[in-house]
């Protein structure tokens, strides 16, 4: 099973832009246009190994989706890890 983190806050600068959020990887020095939600999942993720299941569950809890899926959250934290924005471990 893949466990996935997100960089420290210290690591990004967010910035939200009407229907657009602004990331910056002060790592990298690259800059990434998302969806708003993204620092949310990005902050819901933190720093620690986290699991799919176990990150769906503070999503439910937190946004109030019971109708949530694990594959299409797997498949946007992927992304996220092509982009350079999440650790896979």
């Amino acid at each position: 099973m893949s466990c996935y983190r997100a960089p420290s806050a210290e690591a990004m600068g967010v910035a939200e832009l009407d229907d657009l959020a602004v990331i910056y990887h002060r790592p990298s020095g690259m800059t990434h246009v998302v969806e708003p939600l993204v620092p949310e999942l990005l902050a819901a993720l933190g720093r620690d190994w986290t699991s799919v299941s176990e990150l769906l569950e503070r999503l439910r809890a937190q946004f109030e989706m019971p109708d949530a899926d694990a594959g299409v959250l797997a498949a946007r934290l992927d992304e996220l890890v092509e982009a350079g924005l999440v650790e896979r471990g």
